[in-house]
């Protein structure tokens, strides 16, 4: 009986052991699913500078080796040019179950160093966006550069990417501004637009730029100004566009930390949602308090507005804006939110209920923070059983999350996630024709493309 219990508490020891030393490995590596809960309760328990003590001594040939096959990696990437090389391809799983045809092929940009951390200035421009246009798909990069291919080539060995030449850069030093970086791209009844991070004499600021759409130059030109500035360069800028109608596109903005008051100030376009007129550029606030609204979509059959925004240290949202009246709706920023501060002190405290306050609730709320991103919703499809699905992006937690409906847009109790190891999901689109999603992998980058036949 004692050798039994001695056998079955050393079985118990190594496969603690072995638990620890995987999950800490994956912790100092980066690669780790931020969303797994052994790492997140490891990661409050040990210390970071501790961690990558471990990582550059234990861990040290492992660490040399991710490292190795990352910089391959990025001199394959740049060997092959603008070719668009498929190096990626393999079968992946949601946590139901489901399968998925997935794809990977090369982008000409810049690598993201996710070391320098994800609010470095410098990455700024690591952040690019897709834009489906009839049978092309246009890539702007976040240095200002636009490529596009042919969407029947995903089905081929390379995209074979084009440039398509710009005056975004021009635009700069025309207008005496630094440029710093995009945050969109949206094409729209024969218009490019994109939304465009600046700084001048006045500060930091984004404003929206437009040309007409063909594929030899787009010439942009001023087509409205958030005239609002931030003494510091944030993360926190929003810069979604969606389109709505007709006449009217949809604009998301953030509240820097310094600004977020302004949340609250209906007279401010900090921390809104806009609707702007094609023509005039004449806007109205469809909604106010949000943070950083990184994701929006309009659904004209419910006259619905969906928006997903980052929360401060967790507390990431999707809301749900019927736009059955005229007044704004106020989803509480800077006043409720179910994260917490990234510093914690006494003089600022978030509520959490957002009702309580006069303020709508978000319909879906994740904490730990997932780094929410960009938004798709799918009406009716055969691989997620015919039912109204959302899909959601995220950056930290390198995964979509799909999220289920009933007719009535009432959420349904099932969820089911892919998770894409050690990737930043910035962007993405869903193509109904071809049933596949589109995305922007940040970090090599890349473009990926995940099949839903």
């Amino acid at each position: 009986m004692r050798k039994k219990i001695i056998v079955l508490l050393t079985i118990i020891i190594v496969t603690l052991f072995t638990a620890i030393f995987v999950s800490l490995w994956n912790l100092v590596s980066d690669n780790y699913d931020k969303q797994n809960k052994i790492i997140i309760v490891l990661k409050k328990i040990i210390p970071r500078n501790i961690a990558t003590s471990v990582r550059d001594t234990i861990f040290i040939i492992p660490k040399l080796k991710t490292e190795n096959k990352l910089l391959d990696l990025q001199v394959s990437k740049y060997e092959q040019g603008l070719n668009g090389k498929l190096f990626n391809e393999k079968k992946v799983f949601s946590t139901s179950g489901k399968v998925f045809l997935f794809k990977e092929f090369f982008l000409p940009f810049k690598q993201l160093d996710i070391k320098q951390g994800w609010n470095k200035l410098s990455n700024t421009f690591r952040a690019h966006y897709l834009e489906i246009i009839n049978d092309k798909i246009i890539v702007l990069s976040g240095e200002g550069q636009t490529i596009y291919f042919d969407k029947e080539n995903i089905n081929k060995k390379e995209l074979l990417q084009k440039n398509l030449k710009n005056n975004i850069l021009k635009l700069a030093s025309e207008n005496q501004f630094k440029f710093m970086g995009v945050r969109d791209i949206l094409y729209d009844s024969g218009k490019i637009y994109i939304s465009l991070i600046f700084e001048n004499s006045k500060g930091f600021s984004i404003n929206i730029y437009v040309a007409e759409y063909n594929l030899n130059y787009l010439n942009f030109s001023l087509f409205f100004e958030s005239k609002e500035y931030s003494k510091k360069y944030t993360i926190q800028t929003g810069g979604r566009l969606e389109k709505f109608n007709d006449k009217k596109i949809l604009l998301s903005l953030g509240a820097a930390e310094s600004l977020k008051d302004k949340a609250q100030n209906i007279s401010s376009t900090v921390g809104k949602i806009l609707l702007i007129d094609k023509h005039s550029s004449e806007f109205e606030v469809i909604s106010l308090g949000h943070r950083n609204p990184q994701g929006l979509q309009y659904l004209n059959e419910f006259n619905l507005v969906i928006n997903s925004e980052h929360g401060p240290k967790g507390g990431d949202e999707i809301n749900f804006n019927y736009l059955s009246t005229k007044t704004p709706k106020n989803f509480g920023w800077p006043i409720s939110s179910y994260g917490v501060p990234y510093e914690r002190n006494e003089n600022e405290n978030y509520k959490k209920s957002h009702k309580k306050y006069g303020f709508e609730e978000p319909i879906k709320v994740y904490t730990p923070s997932i780094g929410i991103s960009e938004i798709q919703f799918i009406k009716k499809n055969n691989k997620f059983e015919n039912e109204k699905i959302l899909i959601v992006s995220s950056l930290r937690a390198a995964s979509i999350y799909i999220i289920y409906f009933d007719n009535k847009l009432n959420l349904i109790d099932k969820k089911d996630r892919i998770f894409f190891s050690g990737q930043r999901i910035r962007d993405l689109e869903y193509d109904r024709k071809m049933n596949k999603i589109f995305m922007i992998f940040e970090v090599t980058p890349s473009f990926a493309v995940l099949d839903l036949n």
